[in-house]
């Protein structure tokens, strides 16, 4: 499958997306581990903040951001669009996540926890955006 997106025409540099998704995989780590909610809360409201496309309201972007002025890393750009849906997934996540922890539901919320968890650490450890993917497929069908 391309890149490419036949609907969005701005890009983003991957190599913040991964800074952001080590620090969505820590907090999710210390939420699986702890079971305080505050863990959960931190995701959800980073995620808003970054869905609203206020990045200076999350604290995941501007560490992200300090992080590769730091490195100096090149930026690796790649198509928005599909990195949005990820990100939306991310935010239904940490919602669900905050929901059940603020409940009680430790177990549950546990389960949700290592699916985001691995989502996370797929797109830090390998660049492989599993939300992207599911975006691709969701793209294809509606073009069939």
């Amino acid at each position: 499958m391309s890149k490419a997106c036949p609907i969005s025409s701005r890009r983003i540099d991957t190599n913040l997306v991964r800074f952001i998704s080590t620090q969505v995989s820590i907090i999710t780590i210390l939420l699986i581990y702890t079971k305080l909610p505050i863990f959960a809360l931190i995701l959800f409201i980073d995620f808003c903040a970054r869905g609203a496309r206020k990045p200076s309201f999350s604290p995941f972007f501007n560490i992200a951001k300090l992080a590769v002025i730091t490195f100096k890393l090149h930026p690796n750009m790649t198509d928005e669009a599909p990195k949005r849906f990820a990100l939306f997934m991310g935010l239904t996540f940490s919602f669900i996540l905050s929901f059940l922890y603020i409940s009680g539901y430790f177990e549950i919320g546990s389960i949700v926890a290592v699916v985001l968890l691995v989502c996370a650490l797929l797109e830090t450890m390998f660049d492989f955006c599993l939300g992207c993917k599911v975006y691709q497929i969701i793209q294809k069908f509606k073009r069939n």
